[in-house]
């Protein structure tokens, strides 16, 4: 009677991306995604016998992580002054568009001016200062230690973005409330 050399690995291992949870998996599978960089520094495993959900880092598997890296900065460390302002930018965005709508028209009534911006001539701005700032805020993000792959494409839809932002650094939904706070504001205005 012959032995198998290896007997196959039992998929035990959950993990935790993007907020839902995956598995069960093979150890081999989550070294694996460790070594390809889609589970790092934050990310929640789970395995039978362990308490809970457990940090990465904090577990057995903390071996296979790129040592030659600090860990990301956790969400408390991460310098939210862009994100805030992003928060806001829906009626900052609307300042703005009443500015320029200002120096296009110098002399122009307050009632002119208003209905040029609500009549929707410079949504643009409001588009570009969203895109613009939540691009500049993954950028700080990826400067911290944080894999900014999930944020791929998202900037362009800032309260996904918000959202799945708050998720990865393990945050509060504040900024992510306040924009669709001053979104909902800018609508009647």
């Amino acid at each position: 009677m012959e032995q198998e050399a290896n007997p196959p690995e039992i998929p035990a291992w959950h993990y935790e991306e993007k907020g839902e949870r995956k598995g069960p998996v093979a150890e081999s599978a989550i070294v694996q995604l460790i070594k390809d960089g889609k589970l790092t520094y934050g990310n929640m495993i789970w395995k039978k016998g362990l308490q809970g959900w457990t940090k990465l880092e904090d577990s057995d598997l903390k071996v296979h992580l790129n040592d030659d890296q600090p860990p990301p900065f956790t969400g408390e460390m991460v310098n939210n002054t862009i994100v805030w302002i992003l928060a806001c930018a829906p009626i900052i965005g609307l300042i703005l568009e009443y500015m320029i709508a200002r120096k296009q028209f110098p002399g122009a009534s307050d009632d002119f001016l208003i209905k040029q911006v609500t009549s929707g001539s410079y949504w643009y701005i409001t588009v570009i200062l969203n895109v613009g700032l939540a691009y500049f805020d993954v950028i700080r993000l990826g400067k911290a230690g944080h894999n900014t792959d999930k944020f791929k494409g998202m900037t362009w839809l800032v309260p996904v973005y918000l959202y799945q932002r708050s998720e990865a650094l393990k945050q509060n939904k504040a900024y992510f409330i306040t924009w669709i706070l001053c979104f909902i504001l800018m609508l009647f205005a």
